[in-house]
């Protein structure tokens, strides 16, 4: 397994392995790696011939500067969970200089709105962050594909918009979001949640199951107030935004479009853990 600190280095790799018409797949990550990122790697083996992970905490994406402090940075243990599925794969653990020649600064991006909705509504900038390191990522790296969960759906749409605005040829990947046998969804975050939290945590999935049920059979304001309402009953978590929305458009559904596909999204606080999921409704 080749580990590359210097993006000049991994460039070079790169080349010599285009140069051989081989096909490149990206797994971009923050590290403290979980089964879930192990998936879109051992994806990225089955459909490549070869496969870079980035591990980079990228400071732009964060607007709570404790939780960029806080994310947990579990370098050498990521390394080794990677040397189980593959000695082949590329990782490139860039410092921010390497990253950003020119400052820790986002570009401002036009996602047609997306970026306006959901998260984009209680985390100011974060989407230009992540368009910044993405973009960055795949001007380095010159995947062919690139794989991304769709815990973080909102994002994902982010990103395929972003690559459909500035033409860069890359197939973005989304991948089903892998879940503990509790059904809490899998995130780095998760391994700091306070015992009593984690053991509440997976009530976000049931309701979210709850609220697929009662999808076609109720209205999606109703369905809003009734998951509202759970919430109220539980004194450890607290929902910061549950939404109804259009798959294309990520907009809160107002009307249910049989021709349409739609998504519950849900935010919650953990004590001072966020934990977001998402479940596909139709």
């Amino acid at each position: 397994m080749k580990v590359f600190t210097q993006k000049s280095e991994l460039k070079s790799e790169i080349k010599t392995l285009k140069s051989q018409a081989k096909t490149i797949g990206l797994i971009p990550t923050m590290g403290a790696l979980h089964e879930g990122h192990l998936s879109l790697v051992r994806r990225s083996i089955s459909e490549n011939d070869c496969s870079v992970v980035s591990i980079f905490v990228n400071p732009t994406q964060f607007n709570n500067k404790e939780d960029l402090v806080n994310y947990p940075r579990t370098l050498e243990k990521d390394l080794e969970l990677l040397q189980t599925i593959s000695d082949d794969i590329m990782v490139y653990t860039p410092s921010v200089e390497d990253i950003y020649d020119e400052g820790v600064v986002s570009t401002q991006f036009d996602f047609d709105g997306l970026e306006h909705e959901m998260e984009g509504k209680f985390r100011a900038g974060h989407f230009d962050g992540v368009g910044t390191i993405v973009k960055r990522l795949f001007e380095i790296v010159t995947p062919d594909n690139a794989y991304f969960g769709e815990k973080d759906f909102q994002q994902l749409a982010i990103i395929k918009k972003m690559v459909a605005k500035h033409n860069i040829p890359v197939n973005v990947v989304g991948c089903e979001i892998l879940r503990e046998p509790n059904g809490l969804a899998m995130s780095s975050r998760n391994v700091r949640l306070k015992p009593q939290y984690a053991e509440a945590a997976p009530f976000i999935y049931k309701t979210l199951t709850a609220a697929k049920a009662q999808f076609g059979t109720k209205s999606a304001l109703e369905i809003t107030q009734w998951v509202e309402n759970e919430f109220l009953k539980q004194e450890l978590l607290e929902l910061e935004y549950f939404t109804i929305a259009e798959e294309d458009s990520l907009k809160t559904a107002q009307n249910i479009n049989k021709q349409k596909t739609y998504r519950a999204f849900v935010a919650v606080f953990a004590d001072d853990i966020r934990l977001i999921d998402n479940i596909a409704l139709n």
